[in-house]
C-alpha cells in the first residue's frame, strides 16, 4: 500500500512532518498489515459466497428451467422467491460486512493509531 504524503489534500496530505511520520509508521507496521490482510480475507469469503449463490441460481436457470418453473401458487413460480432470496442474500452479506467493519476493523484501526500517537504524545481525534 502506497500513499502519496506530499499532495497537501485530504486527511493524509499536508500536516507536519511528525504527522506524516506517524501515518507512515502505522501504514508500515506489522499490525496494520495483518489487519489489512484480515479485511481482504473476510471480503473474499463474502465475495465467494455471493458468487456461489448468484452463479448457482444462474446455472439452475440455464440447465434446469423446469425446476424454477414449478408453480407454488396460481401465478407464482418457485424461481421468483429464489431470485428475491438471491437479492436479499446480497443485502445480508453487505450488512455482515458493515457490522464487521464497524466493530472489529474500525476498533483495531483506532487501537493501532492510538498506539502510534502515544509515542508522539498526541491525542487521538474522536
Amino acid at each position: 500500500m502506497r500513499i502519496d504524503m506530499n499532495r497537501g489534500q485530504g486527511t493524509l496530505g499536508g500536516g507536519s512532518l511528525m504527522d506524516r511520520t506517524v501515518i507512515q509508521e502505522v501504514l508500515e507496521s506489522k499490525e496494520f498489515k495483518d489487519l489489512v490482510s484480515k479485511r481482504w480475507s473476510f471480503s473474499l469469503i463474502l465475495t465467494f459466497l455471493m458468487l456461489f449463490v448468484y452463479f448457482g441460481f444462474i446455472l439452475v436457470l440455464a440447465f434446469d428451467k423446469p425446476l424454477l418453473a414449478q408453480k407454488i401458487g396460481e401465478h407464482v413460480t418457485i424461481g421468483i422467491p429464489i431470485g428475491v432470496g438471491v437479492i436479499l442474500f446480497a443485502w445480508v452479506l453487505t450488512g455482515i460486512y458493515v457490522r464487521w467493519a464497524n466493530t472489529v476493523y474500525d476498533s483495531e484501526v483506532r487501537r493501532i493509531s492510538s498506539k502510534s500517537n502515544l509515542k508522539t504524545k498526541k491525542p487521538v481525534a474522536p
